[in-house]
């Protein structure tokens, strides 16, 4: 491992309560007259912190520290820094594959003549087990046991190679199920916001910075700690020492001003500003909130909003360390000599906030009075969507044309008023427990208090439970076809709600705690009753979700869901209640008491008084010491599973789980020269915001699908499939779900959804898989085409890692979602971007034509211009320029190698010292 090298004389001592400890100070280069610290925005202060320290003539040079400390707000990023986290964070989604990837790397090595043991995490990490519950079983005081029984029974597999991976590599732990959300735990044990590491025998202080398998990592953001999601191959790397390369950030900064009015909460904040955001656009910029308002902003409102930040777009959302920062972290019970490290640290190295220290200089800055903000929802759809609380029944039905086809004509014609005269909706009779009721289309099915945006902040999870309480007390129910459930985000909520007396309202009507883990929000919600689900089929009713989570995207939540709103989760209890989301609960009431008097929403809404009162009485530093001290034991199942011994993991042929991936068969010791790609087929032709959702496979396995196939064949009936994400570690089931979102709509297919193409040869409409297949056996290299923001939603490693499974050599697209695009990259796929102006429309591609990437060679530059050559069918030919969204010569090198893991396995064959050449 390469030395540090004090190149600007920044080492120095600084002392505290609990001791004193080594930093490397950032005024030294202000004194020196390099950098302009008063003015540069924090963020841009933990990265120029984070190659100051780490200068070693190697990997950093003083170049890089001098590039960074004169950043300029109005300069074009021109420049990388060479970026070390100094920590990862891992779900078990997204977590399992990268130990499933460093397992086979363990493997590859030994096959290569290698040592296996070399292959370990360098940098500390964590993996969190909470994406794999699923809510079986609901409003029963045996709902959670019996959905952990499932969860068990389910996963494992997956969780003995967890357990393994504990016990085989050094610098990891697992936090084991049923403990709490990734994000969450994060927010309330993990961050540190200033870490102390040994460094050459001296204990060195550093920030906390952090990158994660899950895009909304960036929750971390509102604890002053800067971190956002990358896809597991770039976690992997980083794991194994190697930095990730930045290009200088745009910062924008977000000043907020005021405080929010009575009835409005931090989720209603959130989505005002994903829409701000949204629409003025900072997909792969920095944001970073400055403003006298953040003063009145409590630490889990900041969080959520930082919760949001891949719902705009933003690679992180920073929000200072100040003395709310501090105020938090006493809260969550961290050592008092701790915090005042944070605050000295802080202090010293110009990160801590105040009114009075000089704004920053942004590269851009947009406002916020947070006094404007109104009570509101997001949807049906997605997440950038927000819609006040008075309109969504009318653009629930403005949505949904064809379904309210005369009373979106009234609408149009009157405005929102006409709802009185507009249709009925489509209806079904059922019967739901022995009570005949009926099923309209915008009745709410799902009801659902899931997911770290909101289940951080004790503020919105009390207010819920007292919209519960005064609904109880006035004799309301749930209406009998909905769903509902809680899933806390760590078991610190269920004891204040046990605390406060609020449990016992939540649980009569039904919000019973499901599990600890993110449930609805990732479409584990589990199977709708049989008679609600068969009557949404028989008779295509529009239901809806209404949940206090982060993402809606069509097909997510639930397959059978078109309509899905995301909410506080105050009003998710006010949706169940009312049962429909065709309904404006700012003048109709929800329901009837016991005399049969109309009760409104604002009969039961609690005041900010009533919240505060609560939250502080309930909510103590006790709960979280105790509750995480004893976060890595597990339960009794967990700590019975068995452990497999050995540095090589035992690959299990019979395994339908976890399988070990092709990626370093018959490696080369040196990568084979880039060529130019000729013959190549479009295997998908698609539009505008193609999520992860619809590439990665997730959610449910169709009995039909070529993954459900594959599982039959293997002898794994229908009913014990599990769910794709469960199914991670097997990339045999995940290359056959690929694309396999039900929604996705493929141009070449224009009269079905899901995942068909056409294999162009026969002119055959198969699934995308099974042409793939053939494809492969020809010989013939494949590309998708997409328009928008390709990629956009969920850091999935799979929207990446099935493409290159299904032979697709190159994308095409009009942009890119940032982390898509680098996890493209990471696995050795081409992307190629249209110029501007030019999409596939105004370039007549169909996908039944042959294309040709001409120019692709070992010269290639990070922007370089490449020509596409495209013979149609008729023999006829066209060119035009793309741009390679190669952006750094390090993914150059990924892009020769053939990915990412590809070039670590053979940077570690060469470096006989068994150690990564980076400064940690």
């Amino acid at each position: 491992m390469s030395a540090q090298i004090d190149d600007f004389g920044a080492r120095a001592t600084l002392a505290y309560d609990g001791g004193s400890v080594a930093y490397y100070r950032l005024a030294a280069l202000a004194q020196q007259g390099i950098a302009d610290l008063d003015r540069l925005p924090i963020t841009v202060k933990i990265l120029l912190e984070n190659v100051l320290r780490r200068v070693d003539n190697y990997v950093v040079n003083r170049e890089h520290v001098l590039a960074v400390a004169r950043w300029d707000a109005q300069g074009q990023p021109d420049y990388e820094i060479p970026f070390l986290p100094a920590r990862v964070l891992l779900q078990d989604f997204t977590g399992v594959p990268a130990i499933v990837d460093l397992a086979a790397m363990r493997s590859a090595m030994a096959r290569l003549g290698g040592d296996p043991d070399r292959i370990n995490p360098l940098a500390p990490a964590d993996l969190v087990i909470d994406h794999s519950v699923q809510i079986d079983f609901s409003a029963s005081a045996q709902a959670f046991a019996a959905n952990v029984a499932k969860e068990y029974e389910r996963n494992g597999e997956r969780y003995a190679l967890l357990r393994w991976s504990q016990k085989a590599f050094r610098n990891m732990r697992v936090i084991p199920p049923g403990m709490g959300i990734c994000h969450q735990v994060n927010l309330e044990y993990l961050g540190s916001v200033v870490q102390t590491r040994d460094v050459d025998g001296a204990t060195v202080a550093l920030p906390d910075t952090v990158v994660g398998t899950d895009s909304h990592t960036t929750m971390i953001n509102g604890l002053g700690i800067l971190g956002w999601g990358v896809g597991g191959i770039e976690a992997e790397a980083v794991l194994l020492g190697q930095p990730l390369y930045l290009l200088a950030p745009e910062v924008i900064g977000f000043r907020l001003h005021g405080a929010l009015r009575e009835g409005t909460t931090a989720t209603d904040l959130v989505l005002t500003v994903t829409q701000m955001l949204r629409q003025h656009g900072v997909v792969g910029k920095f944001v970073e909130f400055t403003g006298a308002g953040l003063g009145s902003l409590p630490l889990p409102d900041r969080a959520t909003i930082s919760n949001m930040c891949p719902e705009y777009g933003a690679t992180a959302a920073l929000f200072p360390v100040d003395d709310v920062t501090l105020r938090y972290l006493r809260l969550t019970g961290r050592p008092e000599a701790h915090v005042q490290l944070v605050e000295r640290y802080c202090k010293e190295q110009g990160m801590f906030r105040t009114d009075q220290m000089p704004e920053p200089r942004f590269t851009e800055l947009l406002e916020l009075d947070l006094a404007t903000v109104e009570p509101s929802l997001a949807g049906p759809r997605r997440p950038q969507d927000r819609v006040p609380l008075g309109q969504v029944g009318a653009s629930f039905r403005a949505s949904f044309p064809k379904e309210f086809a005369d009373g979106a004509a009234a609408e149009a014609r009157g405005g929102a008023a006409a709802t009185a005269v507009a249709a009925p909706p489509r209806a079904a009779e059922i019967d739901c427990n022995g009570t005949r009721v009926s099923l309209p289309s915008g009745s709410v099915v799902i009801a659902a208090i899931t997911s770290c945006t909101n289940t951080s902040n004790p503020a919105v999870m009390i207010a819920a439970g007292l919209v519960a309480k005064k609904a109880v007390e006035r004799g309301l129910t749930v209406k009998p076809y909905v769903k509902t459930s809680t899933a806390p985000g760590s078991r610190v909520v269920t004891e204040y709600y046990r605390n406060s007396g609020l449990l016992p309202y939540l649980e009569a009507l039904g919000y019973h705690v499901v599990g600890y883990g993110c449930t609805t929000c990732i479409g584990n919600s589990g199977p709708l009753p049989e008679p609600v689900a068969n009557a949404i089929r028989d008779n295509d009713l529009v239901v809806a979700a209404v949940l206090s989570g982060n993402r809606n995207f069509e097909g997510r939540i639930h397959p059978q869901v078109r309509a899905s709103y995301l909410a506080s989760p105050p009003l998710v209890v006010a949706y169940a209640l009312a049962g429909t989301v065709d309904i404006d609960l700012t003048s109709e009431p929800l329901g009837t008491d016991a005399n049969g008097t109309p009760v409104y929403l604002r009969d039961i809404w609690p005041t900010a008084a009533e919240v505060n009162e609560v939250m502080n009485a309930a909510v103590q530093p006790e709960l979280f010491r105790e509750n995480y001290s004893k976060v890595l034991d597990g339960d009794e199942v967990w700590k019975t599973l068995p452990v497999p011994e050995g540095s090589l993991y035992a690959w299990n042929p019979d395994s339908t789980y976890v399988q070990e991936p092709p990626y370093f068969e018959a490696l080369p010791p040196e990568p084979l020269p880039l060529r130019e790609i000729r013959g190549a087929r479009a295997l998908a032709v698609l539009g505008d915001s193609i999520t992860t959702d619809h590439i990665s496979p997730a959610g449910s396995i169709p009995a039909d699908s070529p993954a459900g196939r594959y599982l039959i064949e293997h002898g794994v009936e229908p009913r014990d499939f599990n769910s794709y994400g469960a199914r991670r570690g097997n990339h045999q089931v995940m290359m056959r779900g690929t694309f396999g979102n039900v929604r996705l709509r493929n141009e070449m297919t224009p009269d079905r959804e899901g995942d068909w193409t056409v294999y162009q040869p026969t002119g055959e409409v198969m699934r995308i898989y099974d042409a793939s297949a053939r494809y492969t056996r020809d010989g013939t290299p494949l590309v998708v085409i997409a328009g928008k923001e390709y990629g956009s939603g969920s850091s999935r490693d799979w929207a990446a890692k099935g493409p290159l499974l299904l032979n697709i050599k190159f994308a095409i697209a009009e942009s890119y979602e940032r982390i898509h695009r680098s996890n493209l990259v990471g696995m050795g796929i081409l992307p190629l971007q249209f110029k501007a102006g030019e999409t596939r429309q105004t370039l007549g591609l169909r996908g039944d034509e042959t294309y040709d990437v001409l120019g692709l060679n070992d010269a290639l530059r990070p922007g370089q211009e490449l020509t596409v050559r495209v013979t149609r069918p008729d023999g006829s030919t066209t060119e035009f320029q793309t741009i390679a969204r190669v952006d750094s010569p390090v993914e150059v090198d990924y892009l020769k190698h053939g990915g990412i893991l590809q070039m670590v396995l053979r940077n570690l064959l060469k470096d006989k010292s068994g150690q990564t050449a980076v400064t940690a």
